[in-house]
């Protein structure tokens, strides 16, 4: 009855006797998503100014390796820390108007919901949206250039998700390549590489980021950048230059908000002198806010196939799992990957609603070197998703028992 309650607040129009069916208030969902990002701002914000650090509203740049001019305002630092972040990029020939063409940026400042959304891109971003705005009701077309949806993802968990997409009723476009962008009347047209047009009421471009890099000194000062214009950096975040580090999107490692927060901590550690551990980018778990989620940590089902990792791998269907069963949830399933002889876990996938938040075990078991048998053998609640990783981790100990520690 809570979430009832509050279902106006979230965007969603209850179903009454002049209006059978559910509905979805886009303006007000936009609103509270606008608001949230803020909030977090916000709250960021004051933790830093409680601190008592200064903080000057104004775009920077560096007028040598240790000197920072803003407003105005020339800073020196012994230590710089660059996070300017990154934008979305756009086509060619397709040039975000804030109206029609949209960036990911743009798409909450609409006064509605798209009518027939036309998602060009079908990377990790593109996949989010479609899959978002499909849930909520506009018919959506995902324009993707290579042959499956999400094709750095693992394959299994990308096919599940791709399938889920078509059954729902969007239209998967493999193998198309778009080549331009443009307005019609009150619509697009996205013409693809093959010379066909697809039309829609608005499209959206999720085609990548560019990093936030140019125009800020950072080559006068000495710092290294890569052919994209991302900022080159080690694995404790050092630039080129001695003193001066970077951290998130602008760096181009894994764009994730976990991965920059970390980044920036390990600089600072490092700045400071403190014993520090260079980031290890095959610990980062990251997730696909999909419907339903995918969740990764570790080896990738890729580097087992290519030869590169000898892991034995299992893959139990969420299907089986008697939570599931209890909500209908079938699209899905578990992976898990241990070391053959040592049985330690080294990757792991997990399609799933809350996919998020059920990672987190094999998070644990890949950073503290933990084995299937110590997985199998903790306990988890009964019915619960979380019981299908335990259950992984016996049916590896069930194929490999010299697993066994």
């Amino acid at each position: 009855m809570t979430s009832l309650a509050r279902a106006a607040s979230l965007g969603i129009e209850l179903a009454d006797g002049a209006n059978p069916e559910l509905g979805v208030d886009a303006p007000a969902l936009y609103t509270r998503i606008k608001a949230l990002a803020a909030a977090q701002s916000n709250d960021i914000a004051e933790h830093v100014a409680g601190e008592g650090i200064r903080i000057i509203q104004a775009r920077g740049r560096l007028t040598g390796p240790h000197t920072i001019e803003a407003a105005g305002t020339t800073v020196d630092a012994d230590v710089v820390l660059i996070a300017t972040g990154a934008s979305p990029r756009a086509l060619p020939d397709g040039v975000p108007d804030g109206e029609r063409i949209l960036t990911c940026r743009q798409i909450y400042d609409l006064p509605e919901l798209p009518e027939e959304l036309i998602v060009v891109g079908s990377g990790v971003t593109g996949a989010e949206f479609a899959s978002a705005f499909q849930a909520l009701g506009s018919q959506v077309t995902l324009v993707s250039s290579r042959e499956r949806v999400l094709p750095h993802e693992d394959k299994d968990a990308a096919m599940v998700i791709e399938g889920v997409f078509r059954r729902r009723g969007m239209n998967v476009l493999g193998k198309s390549r778009a080549e331009a962008v443009h307005r019609k009347g009150d619509g697009v047209v996205v013409t693809l590489a093959d010379g066909s047009q697809v039309t829609g009421s608005h499209c959206l471009l999720t085609v990548g980021m560019a990093p936030a890099t140019a125009g800020i000194g950072l080559a006068q000062a000495g710092v290294s950048l890569d052919s994209r214009g991302f900022i080159e950096v080690d694995r404790v975040s050092r630039t080129a230059v001695p003193g001066v580090y970077a951290a998130g999107d602008c760096t181009g490692v894994l764009m994730l908000a976990s991965v920059a927060a970390m980044q920036g901590r390990i600089a600072m550690w490092h700045a400071l002198g403190e014993a520090v551990r260079p980031l290890r980018l095959s610990h980062v778990a990251s997730t696909i806010f999909t419907d339903p989620e995918i969740a990764s940590v570790g080896v990738s089902q890729a580097a087992v196939d290519r030869g590169e990792v000898a892991a034995r791998v299992v893959k139990l269907p969420l299907a089986t799992n008697p939570r599931a069963k209890m909500g209908g949830f079938r699209d899905g399933f578990v992976k898990l990957m241990a070391r053959p002889g040592t049985g330690l876990v080294l990757g792991g996938v997990i399609v799933a609603p809350r996919a998020s938040e059920l990672i987190l075990p094999l998070s644990i078991a890949i950073e503290q070197n933990l084995s299937v048998d110590q997985i199998a053998q903790t306990f988890s609640v009964y019915p619960s998703l979380s019981g299908s990783i335990t259950e992984a981790a016996r049916v590896v100990m069930e194929f490999a028992p010299d697993a066994i520690l």
